[in-house]
């Protein structure tokens, strides 16, 4: 289960563990980290945790939320990424550390970001949709993903996992997580929001449902659902 470490000029302050799907950080008691600091505003930052992914959502906060030197609204976390919160620090722990080429290898798009076939038209390379590692709560139905357009149309990808990133790191990345009750997406990285059924996502998780079509880094794919085996 992922934690995180609180410091301050380098003596650590606390340790936590992510045990909840939604912890917040920020001054006002009501947070599940409280950091006492005029610095710090009252609802500043937010991690979303399912299993040992995680996301961390900047509250539109006065003073910003930082990764490792670079401000962010949202950030899919990584192993050791330090997020930094005034003079606080928060670096981030899982217990099973994946390997950096693998982290990278999940970030969907990787450093090649989205290739262009023959007719110009941008198409995700082979390993474009990468699932977590981590298995999922059950589910009813087993939610898939059709490539639409581009070099790599027709392919489909089993959501079997907890979480599945999608996008162009840099650019546009969001993430679909499996829950009990169903198939969300959420905007994770990026000021242009993906689209599903033509209309752009807010910023809130945003429920799949049969035949929606998602666009992504310039990128149309289908979900749907079939009954799990």
């Amino acid at each position: 289960m992922p934690r995180l470490i609180l410091s301050m000029d380098g003596l650590v302050l606390k340790e936590m563990v992510l045990d909840k799907e939604r912890t917040t950080i920020g001054r006002k008691p009501h947070n599940d980290i409280q950091i006492d600091n005029l610095a710090i505003s009252g609802d500043h930052a937010a991690i979303v945790t399912i299993l040992n992914d995680a996301f961390l959502e900047d509250m539109n906060s006065t003073n910003g939320t930082y990764v490792n030197g670079q401000p962010v609204k949202k950030h899919v976390l990584k192993n050791n990424d330090v997020i930094e919160l005034g003079k606080y620090r928060l670096k981030f722990l899982t217990e099973s550390a994946v390997p950096a080429s693998e982290q990278d290898e999940a970030m969907s798009f990787a450093h090649s970001a989205i290739q262009t076939d023959a007719a110009g038209v941008d198409a995700p390379p082979q390993e474009a949709l990468s699932n977590s590692a981590s298995a999922p709560p059950p589910v009813a139905a087993l939610g898939m993903i059709q490539i639409l357009s581009g070099a790599h149309a027709g392919r489909t990808l089993e959501l079997s996992k907890s979480l599945t990133t999608l996008g162009k790191p840099g650019f546009q990345v969001a993430v679909i997580t499996r829950r009990p009750h169903g198939y969300f997406i959420t905007h994770v990285e990026g000021t242009v929001f993906p689209v599903v059924n033509g209309r752009p996502l807010d910023a809130q998780a945003h429920r799949l449902n049969d035949h929606d079509i998602i666009e992504i880094a310039g990128v149309k794919m289908e979900f749907f659902s079939q009954v799990a085996s």
